[in-house]
């Protein structure tokens, strides 16, 4: 079995840090969200492993993630020139796919249950096609399945306007080599897309065996800011121990479950965890408050902050108030003027979001 991860997209809903970097390498816990897929495929036992790539952030996945050896599999790089759907993407990957059945994968989805025992199911009920599912308070927002009380599924509709169930469909799928044919056979969605949803209703159509399993663990899709601050609130409350390899001085206290890396300074200062803080960095006169990703490099001084993620070689220095449910984007400065203006002057990326 081989796996494929979409991770192209122009990550729209994270913009302005998409606008300089692949949405699926933001870090959740220090670590990219796309790094947490790639694990859980090989945690089930799938080595050989494609990546769908954009030509505006293809380099820096492959620049940073490399060829797999880090993670026990061999990844090849797959160029999808457009982002024209889900299925586009699967009928790209197919000359890697040859004849194997597959998982699929969406790089920006992260969920709590282990993929190996659904693989399982997927083998050995020698299914066409297993999709994955969660209830959702808002189904209109999504794919939603229709299923039997089998677990047959009998109807999938995208984002619709009266949802048949709260059924939503989380972006991981089990294919047989079957799909490629019903790829063959859709056609672009009013929106000029090959749909995946069009593909696995086509499966339904054609009495395939099409299948659904329920997850009863969490699952997040980072492509928002409060979804990319939940997953790291649940990632850091599920995995982070207490590891100080930095150097803290007599004035300084770590609280709880603190991860600190290599040749970070920490001067007079309180961090209560859960916290991860990344290597090279230099905190002084500050308050970190839990659910906080602070990544390599970063420097913190005069400041306070919490359930927050801060991207590589930022600073924060001399803010008064507390910084809460942000994300502040590598080598981005938040800093006080040293003679303040009665007014403010701002010069703002596009899509970008201040509450002062």
């Amino acid at each position: 079995m081989k796996a494929i991860i979409l991770s192209g997209g122009k990550g729209t809903r994270l913009r302005p840090l998409t606008y300089t970097g692949a949405k699926q390498l933001v870090p959740v816990a220090n670590k990219p969200i796309l790094w947490y897929g790639i694990e859980a495929i090989v945690a089930a036992g799938i080595t050989e492993i494609g990546i769908i790539i954009s030509p505006e952030t293809g380099a820096e996945i492959k620049e940073k993630t490399g060829d797999g050896s880090r993670f026990g599999a061999k990844i090849t790089y797959i160029l999808q020139e457009s982002p024209d759907g889900l299925a586009h993407a699967v009928k790209i990957a197919q000359p890697f796919l040859g004849d194997s059945p597959f998982l699929m994968y969406l790089g920006d989805n992260l969920i709590e249950n282990q993929l190996s025992n659904y693989v399982e199911e997927f083998k050995n009920k020698d299914l066409d096609s297993l999709i994955f599912l969660c209830q959702v308070p808002n189904p209109t927002a999504f794919g939603v399945a229709q299923v039997d009380d089998k677990g047959r599924v009998l109807q999938l509709v995208e984002k619709p306007k009266n949802p048949p169930s709260n059924l939503a469909l989380v972006g991981i799928y089990l294919f047989q080599p079957v799909v490629h044919h019903a790829i063959n056979s859709i056609k672009p969605s009013p929106r000029g897309e090959l749909e995946i949803t069009d593909a696995i209703q086509y499966l339904i159509n054609d009495k395939k065996a099409v299948s659904a399993c329920q997850l009863d663990g969490w699952w997040l899709d980072t492509g928002k800011k409060d979804d990319l601050l939940e997953a790291n609130r649940i990632i850091l409350d599920a995995c982070t121990d207490c590891q100080i390899f930095g150097a803290l001085d007599d004035n300084s206290q770590a609280i709880g479950r603190v991860n600190i890396g290599k040749n970070s300074e920490i001067v007079n200062c309180t961090i209560r965890g859960p916290v991860i803080i990344g290597e090279n960095c230099h905190l002084e006169n500050s308050f970190i408050g839990p659910y906080s990703s602070i990544a390599d490099g970063v420097r913190l001084v005069e400041a306070d902050l919490e359930h927050s993620v801060v991207l590589q070689d930022a600073e924060v220095v001399g803010i008064e108030q507390r910084i809460v449910d942000s994300v502040i984007g590598q080598r981005a400065h938040l800093g006080i003027a040293p003679k303040r203006p009665k007014a403010l002057r701002f010069m703002i990326g596009d899509d970008s979001k201040i509450d002062l």
